[in-house]
């Protein structure tokens, strides 16, 4: 059906990133948007199919405001690098120095992170009564940000943060150390995993390997034991190596899709200033992938 995307209440929303194909993110958005009755249309606009790198995302910026879009979401690798091209950030976002969802409204471009509740809801739900004590992250890029913020909102007692550029992990851990305390957040180089799974409770993957467009594992796994739980922030696909590794180690596992489906409700909120069915779209999502 047509759809006026200049009229009142219609919502033309875009998703940046690069080899975003497999994502699931405009079925999921624009279902959800049918069952409350909204006009809505979410496209990809994917800089490999567009031809250009990270460095054009402030063009595509400034085409989409011009074009009429509502909003976008954003996703690897271009969430930090957005941030020199937005008018505002929200507290959260301005902390993380990540962006995943950007809104155009009165004029301006205004950044936010809805990552960090996503993912906290996820952890909430699928890790309740896993132990916190020690948590190690692996990437500190825009995901990375995101999860290391909500482990430390939700209780963790200390994160080890690890990145391939130990600079970015000293940063991160530097930001977030001066907003949860500086004791329970250091930083290191990737190199360093081996050590710091030493007594850990838990691991969470948010790097890039093992999506579609980045197959394989960043975790060697020799590194695996039934006494380590972890998660994975990657989603598309859903059962990535890593936690089918993890699975047949003994590890309790957590998937990407709940973080995938619970920043996308806080993001759907934010563009439509309407509420959407969480739990419906974690049925939706949960159809979409059984049908990969």
């Amino acid at each position: 059906m047509p759809t006026d995307f200049g009229a009142p209440g219609a919502h033309l929303i875009g998703l940046v990133g690069a080899g975003i194909g497999p994502s699931l993110s405009p079925a999921l958005h624009e279902r959800e948007a049918h069952e409350l009755g909204l006009r809505y249309q979410y496209r990809r606009l994917d800089l490999l199919d567009l031809g250009i790198g990270p460095d054009r995302v402030g063009d595509l910026l400034a085409a989409a405001r011009l074009t009429g879009y509502t909003g976008l979401n954003v996703t690897h690798p271009v969430k930090q690098a957005v941030i020199a091209h937005l008018d505002s950030l929200s507290e959260e976002a301005a902390v993380l120095g990540a962006v995943n969802t950007i809104l155009f409204k009165g004029g301006k471009a205004v950044g936010y992170n809805t990552d960090a509740s996503g993912f906290a809801r996820s952890a909430m739900g699928g890790l309740a009564g896993a132990r916190l004590d020690r948590v190690v992250l692996l990437g500190a890029g825009g995901a990375g940000a995101a999860v290391a913020h909500a482990l430390l909102g939700i209780g963790a007692g200390h994160v080890q943060v690890l990145d391939l550029d130990a600079d970015r992990s000293a940063r991160l851990a530097d930001a977030l150390g001066a907003h949860f305390g500086r004791d329970r957040i250091t930083a290191g180089p990737a190199g360093d995993l081996a050590s710091a799974l030493d007594g850990a409770d838990g691991l969470v993957h948010a790097t890039p390997t093992g999506m579609a467009a980045h197959p394989g594992t960043a975790v060697p796994t020799a590194l695996l034991h039934p006494g380590l739980w972890v998660a994975e922030v990657v989603y598309f696909p859903l059962e990535t190596p890593l936690l089918t590794a993890a699975r047949a180690a003994g590890c309790r596992v957590l998937d990407g899709g709940r973080m995938a489906v619970y920043q996308a409700v806080d993001s759907f909120r934010l563009f439509t200033g309407t509420e959407p069915d969480a739990d419906r779209m974690l049925r939706h999502f949960d159809a979409l992938a059984a049908a990969r």
